[in-house]
């Protein structure tokens, strides 16, 4: 089983908070993105993609408050009152995403280590050129685990993304993570055959660093 690092979420108030933030950190302005019907949420994305990191992307998410309410607790713990608190004062990189050719077997690899990643969940957004559909692992109370450190498992359909997502000029260089959890989460991490994310012992922390048009940016989670 192999997984790839996806794409960074990056947790905001509003989405025009986190477009702000996108031009003050990174120098560029957010490329755009869709509603999640499923969550309440939308969002707006630039690509990230390097060598290391092949097809990636960057998310900037928010609850969409026109949308009604989705009758569930939203992914990403976007509803947690620690990441509302945070994300108050600006936007924060919270999570990751994994892509995998096998949601259900890596879910299964998981469960198998006691970890509850949660079920697939069907999702889809319309965009100009057509409708992207995945499926997405998602606990029913929309923890990330492991302090955003242990990705969500997303598998696409036949559309991805990147594809035809203009060059913003940035690119993902390095993730790694902290954890007090580390062994464990490297087996996770093993488990789904996920590479190009090292994991060191410490206070949790998710660390994000990418070459922009500012020069080299450091996201971090805070801890969070």
């Amino acid at each position: 089983m192999q997984s790839q690092v996806d794409h960074l979420v990056v947790a905001a108030a509003s989405l025009a908070q986190g477009a702000a933030w996108c031009r003050d950190t990174l120098g560029v302005e957010p490329g755009p993105g869709g509603e999640h019907a499923l969550m309440g949420t939308h969002n707006r994305l630039l690509l990230v993609a390097s060598a290391a990191y092949p097809r990636a992307y960057l998310e900037i998410i928010a609850i969409n408050p026109a949308a009604p309410d989705p009758g569930r607790t939203r992914w990403f713990d976007l509803d947690g009152t620690a990441i509302r608190q945070a994300v108050a004062q600006g936007p924060r990189l919270v999570h990751f995403v994994a892509r995998t050719s096998d949601g259900a077997g890596a879910v299964a690899a998981l469960d198998r280590l006691g970890i509850a990643r949660g079920p697939l969940l069907r999702a889809e957004r319309a965009t100009p050129s057509g409708t992207l559909r995945w499926k997405i692992s998602v606990r029913d109370d929309g923890q990330r685990l492991f302090h955003g450190a242990l990705p969500t498992l997303i598998e696409w359909g036949q559309a991805h993304p990147c594809d035809g997502m203009p060059d913003a000029g940035l690119s993902l260089k390095s993730l790694h993570a902290r954890s007090p959890e580390a062994a464990q989460l490297r087996a996770a991490y093993s488990a789904v055959g996920l590479s190009g994310v090292p994991v060191q012992d410490g206070a949790p922390e998710l660390i994000a660093t990418l070459a922009t048009p500012k020069g080299e940016v450091r996201l971090t989670s805070g801890g969070l």
